[in-house]
């Protein structure tokens, strides 16, 4: 294929690893250059579930529905690590706020019982929603772009301008280190920790949405439940913390008493790429042309497939 079809994605985490496919499956030359290969980013660590977007905005509700299509159609395929999953989402407004929203694209979303409103919840939904194991789902979409001819290349990139003198178009989906790479001081880190248990025998996930810094969730997979959650912002260190680990399990267990039995498997943290808004945008970057994907926060994986392709999108739009 011509020089000028050739491409550097910047990022091995969902974004980058999802642009990637999408370039490469549209007849692109894709490189991948990644600090850290994909089970060591922060998307390795979450949860993770398909849920509406928060905050939202018409971009985002378009974007988190193009998802929400992909995640629907990979649920059928079992070694994706993709399912469509029973939900039960609680918490207060905001709660209500999202469900309402999910309910112009999630069929099946519906008040829950008042006897699911546990410890003063203000309001409960029920729907069924994707729940990605994110291992088994980073595994899946690497393997998808090597079946597309692309490799992963372990490369700390210094700047843009570093990636752009190998390809004339540069897709930057480098999460938090977004930041330093455009000196975009908007983009700060927002820590998170999970506590990763054996699996007693759950299959419905739980999501408390307020806009407190600590919640309550958890992630049942086939041989793993993943418990959280917590945001600390402007938080680079991620080395794990036992009290917030203790924090964690206790509100978990509250809610759901059978995971008193399981066993801890791990703990795992992360930082999410926090911004005001999401940056999908092209720019010109010397004689190449970048295009920006990061910024999501909590919100990676639920925008992953629409942004890949507004991705797509401005790469050939030229």
């Amino acid at each position: 294929m011509a020089g000028s079809h050739r491409i550097v994605v910047v990022g091995a985490g969902v974004s980058g690893l999802t642009s990637a496919v999408c370039l490469a499956e549209a007849g692109w030359t894709v490189r991948v250059w990644a600090a850290a290969m994909p089970r060591q980013t922060t998307s390795a660590a979450a949860g993770a579930v398909w849920a509406p977007p928060r905050p939202s905005s018409a971009k985002t509700l378009q974007w988190s529905h193009e998802s929400l299509r992909a995640f629907r159609e990979l649920a059928a395929d079992p070694d994706t690590g993709v399912c469509m999953a029973p939900a039960l989402t609680v918490g207060d407004s905001k709660a209500a706020e999202a469900m309402s929203l999910a309910a112009g694209l999630i069929a099946d979303v519906r008040p829950a019982d008042a006897t699911d409103l546990r410890d003063g919840f203000a309001a409960g939904f029920r729907a069924t929603l994707p729940m990605i194991d994110m291992p088994r789902y980073l595994d899946y979409l690497t393997a998808r772009l090597g079946a597309a001819g692309c490799e992963i290349e372990p490369r700390s990139v210094r700047s843009l301008s570093e990636a752009a003198e190998a390809a004339p178009i540069v897709v930057n989906c480098a999460g938090v280190g977004a930041g330093a790479l455009t000196g975009d001081d908007t983009l700060r880190p927002l820590f998170g920790q999970h506590v990763v248990l054996t699996n007693p025998g759950l299959r419905q996930l739980f999501v408390e949405i307020h806009d407190d810094p600590e919640w309550v969730c958890y992630f049942p997979h086939p041989r793993r439940v993943v418990c959280g959650g917590i945001g600390i912002p402007d938080r680079w260190d991620t080395t794990p913390d036992p009290e917030i680990s203790e924090r964690i399990l206790r509100r978990c267990r509250r809610i759901e008493p059978r995971l008193g039995d399981a066993e801890v498997i791990e703990t795992i943290t992360g930082l999410r790429p926090h911004r005001p808004s999401v940056r999908v945008q092209a720019e010109p970057l010397g004689r190449a042309r970048c295009v920006h994907n990061y910024g999501h926060g909590g919100n990676g994986v639920t925008l992953s497939w629409g942004c890949a392709r507004d991705v797509v999108r401005l790469v050939e739009r030229g």
